[in-house]
């Protein structure tokens, strides 16, 4: 019930609509109901009348003259409205629902992208979200006009005939146990469809992405596999949820099926006895169908609003998914920044009782100072910069920002300062323009291209087919690895921080673009304060501060020319590199 109550708080907005689709609803509902009394009067007043035949032909075309009317001029236009607001209504709740959503996935943090397949979030925000739409349109609108359609019909059986009024509602009991019963297991088995449903798009997602590695390796026939199984997963899910849907429409459309039968009988002997007209009879048969035909489907309606209950559980279950990184209550504005930033015995760990990656860190950064972290791979060094712009929070100690103890500051400000120039830098499937403007949307067209050039950008750009208006694909797809990275350089650019961290920026490059990068990165950096990770130590000797990182903990500190004449762990990594270098170009 939580979840539904939760829900009606995205269709309170819209309630008067809902109200005017159900009062439509009703009207167009209520046209038909007056067939059975019409038939009645037909078949005993004037078929079975005793008044003459030209009398009972001018009643029968007035008669039918009227319903024309009634039916041709008037019914259409109420459907048409009837059914335009009511998806009308249940677009915008869904709309309101996805733009919170999305809300909501932005705040969510880099821990917990890392542990959730892309595939369910948009499973839950496209799917989910919208199998929800049914319980706006069959609960809160069809549900209610098909109640008003049973009540409206009961109401003119019964100034027809008590007694077989109450005879045509005999089995209503037996088929409201049977609707609780089946329907109640079905909620659970609905949401177990939809996870597996979601990890069957989880699974595509990754494997669309990484078709090339698929193919690389011929490992087509193995991949066919793993999709089978988790293919067969939702396959069973599935039948389990079809298997219990069909054993409830049996048994309630059994039921709806005999109650005619029971009605026939039942009029038919008080025909026979006299004690009922046939015209009667005929529009008693007819009220059966108009009553038990919303009763079938109530019975749909259940189906699809026991999905939209086990949908709503898991969109609510994403909605409440916890913010790692969160504004303490006061936090300021992080406007003017100097760009002085120290780490004190700062300790780190990516999840409760898992190891610590960084451990007591002391590490201070002047205004305009270049820090360059170095060491081999899985030291720490990208944990330590991804604490600085918060994509994850310190687990011990702080980091201050010109004094300020960087949890004090709203994210979004603290971020807006900070520049990062990733190893793999993710580009949308839009225009090279568009790319460069996430630096600083609405920027002008001159500070885009100077942002470009200033990335050492330009060249490229000119010689692509449509310049900066060519689409960039999927992740940048069209591009190569140093084209995207000066695109990346140039988003920075643009947005122009106090801070800038390059998080092995050129290491995955060829020689020359790693040369014009390199530059364009020397540029970026002047009178920044500059965190550096970088592989290849040669990139990094110009660096106000060299920082070995080993193993989580800082082993050496100092400048290019300190740390060699130390003859210490960078030296030697220093010496083998060169060493590497030289037999490469042999």
């Amino acid at each position: 019930m939580g979840s539904i109550r939760r829900y009606l708080h995205y269709v309170k907005p819209y309630k008067w609509q809902i109200i005017g689709t159900i009062l439509i609803g009703i009207i167009k509902f209520a046209i038909p109901l007056i067939i059975p009394m019409l038939i009645k009067y037909v078949v005993d007043d004037i078929v079975g009348g005793t008044m003459p035949k030209s009398e009972k032909l001018d009643k029968l075309f007035w008669i039918m003259g009227i319903m024309l009317v009634v039916f041709v001029v008037m019914r259409p236009p109420i459907e048409y409205y009837r059914q335009y607001y009511a998806q009308w209504t249940s677009s915008k709740i869904l709309y309101d629902i996805r733009d919170q959503l999305y809300t909501h996935m932005q705040k969510l943090s880099f821990k917990y992208y890392s542990n959730t397949k892309a595939g369910e979030v948009i499973s839950r925000v496209i799917n989910d979200v919208e199998q929800t739409k049914a319980f706006v349109i069959s609960g809160l609108m069809n549900l209610w006009l098909d109640v008003a359609t049973i009540l409206i019909a009961i109401g003119f059986m019964f100034t027809m005939n008590i007694k077989l009024t109450i005879v045509s509602l005999v089995l209503f009991p037996l088929y409201a146990i049977s609707v609780k019963y089946f329907f109640g297991n079905l909620r659970s088995l609905t949401r177990n469809r939809s996870q597996a449903l979601a990890e069957v798009q989880g699974y595509l997602h990754e494997r669309v992405q990484g078709m090339a590695v698929i193919k690389s390796f011929a490992i087509e026939e193995h991949e066919q596999k793993q999709f089978d199984r988790t293919n067969k997963n939702f396959l069973q899910k599935a039948l389990e949820h079809t298997s219990w849907n069909a054993k409830a429409f049996a048994v309630v459309n059994t039921i709806t099926d005999i109650a005619p039968l029971i009605v026939i009988g039942y009029s038919g002997y008080l025909v026979i006895e006299g004690q009922l007209t046939v015209g009667t009879m005929v529009a008693f048969i007819a009220y059966i169908d108009r009553l038990y035909n919303p009763l079938r489907r109530l019975v749909n309606s259940s189906t699809t609003i026991t999905q939209s209950f086990a949908s709503m559980d898991r969109v609510f279950e994403f909605a409440d998914e916890k913010y790692d990184i969160v504004d303490e209550p006061g936090a300021i504005d992080c406007t003017s920044v100097n760009g002085h930033i120290s780490f004190e015995n700062v300790s780190f760990s990516y999840g409760e009782g898992e190891e610590m990656v960084l451990k007591n860190i002391n590490l201070e950064a002047n205004k305009g100072e270049t820090i360059a972290l170095v060491g081999m791979s899985g030291g720490g060094k990208s944990s330590l910069v991804s604490l600085i712009p918060r994509f994850y929070d310190v687990t011990e100690g702080r980091i201050l920002l010109d004094g300020t103890d960087i949890r004090k500051f709203k994210v979004q400000t603290l971020r807006d300062k900070i520049g990062v120039v990733f190893q793999d830098n993710i580009l949308f499937s839009d225009s090279v323009r568009s790319n460069i403007l996430l630096g600083k949307p609405g920027a002008s067209d001159e500070e885009v291209e100077a942002a470009a050039q200033a990335a050492n950008a330009t060249e490229f750009i000119a010689n692509l087919p449509e310049g900066y208006e060519t689409k960039v694909g999927e992740r940048g797809v069209k591009l190569s690895g140093g084209q995207k990275q000066r695109i990346a350089i140039a988003r920075v650019f643009l947005k122009n921080p106090p801070i800038l961290i390059l998080d092995e920026a050129t290491s995955a490059l060829d020689l020359e673009s790693e040369h014009q990068i390199q530059e364009a990165l020397e540029k970026l950096a002047k009178d920044r304060t500059t965190f550096i990770v970088a592989h290849r130590l040669s990139t990094i000797t110009h660096a106000d501060k060299i920082v070995l990182i080993e193993h989580g903990r800082i082993m050496e500190i100092g400048t290019h020319e300190e740390l060699m004449e130390k003859q210490g762990s960078y030296y030697r990594l220093f010496q083998v590199q060169q060493l590497e270098q030289k037999t490469g170009t042999e």
